[in-house]
This record gives C-alpha cells, sequence and structure tokens, in this order.
C-alpha cells in the first residue's frame, strides 16, 4: 500500500511535515483543526510538497528524513519539488490552500 510525505506551510510560515495513507483526507483534517495540535493553531495552511511512496515504512522515513533537514535545506528541496511533474499532479488532487 502507498502512502505519502507531505508538507505544510502554515499561517506564521513554519513548515509542518507529516505522512499519511489518504492525502486528501489527511489534509481536511488539518484544515478542521483536527490534524494536529502544531497546525491547529497555525491556520490557514497551503500543501506545499507530497511524495508518494511505496509503504507506510518508506513515508515515514521520508519524513523523518525531511524533518532532519536545515530550514534553507528544505526550502531548496521543497523548491525542486514544485518545478517537477509530480508536482502538478498532487495539485490537481488536492486543492494546495486552505483557510
Amino acid at each position: 500500500m502507498s502512502a505519502w510525505v507531505y508538507v505544510l506551510r502554515c499561517r506564521d510560515g513554519s513548515l509542518y511535515t507529516g505522512w499519511t495513507n489518504r492525502l486528501e483526507m489527511r489534509l481536511r483534517a488539518h484544515q478542521a483543526g483536527k490534524g494536529s495540535k502544531y497546525t491547529r493553531s497555525r491556520l490557514p495552511i497551503c500543501l506545499v510538497a507530497a511524495w508518494r511512496k511505496r509503504s507506510e515504512k518508506d513515508a515515514r522515513r521520508g519524513e523523518v528524513f525531511f524533518k532532519q533537514l536545515t530550514r534553507s535545506a528544505k526550502l531548496v528541496k521543497l523548491k525542486r519539488w514544485s518545478e517537477t511533474k509530480s508536482a502538478a499532479r498532487v495539485r490537481s488532487r488536492a486543492a494546495l490552500c486552505f483557510s
């Protein structure tokens, strides 16, 4: 079963990284203030990246890897991702920003 690693940009400019099996459902939970304590107080959120992984285990590893990067390295990775074809596919599947 595939899973996703995703990155949200919060109202205060901070980045939130997580993983899920169902990306659209998880984004709606964040939007409703039920996704995590961290994003609940930082609405609105914007989806800035999402990477499909082969398994939950790979997604958890991807989340840990991304969280260990410095902020500047994260921003570089996000910029590169936004220029890929997979970015366009994710954007077509989920609304990017939520208020």
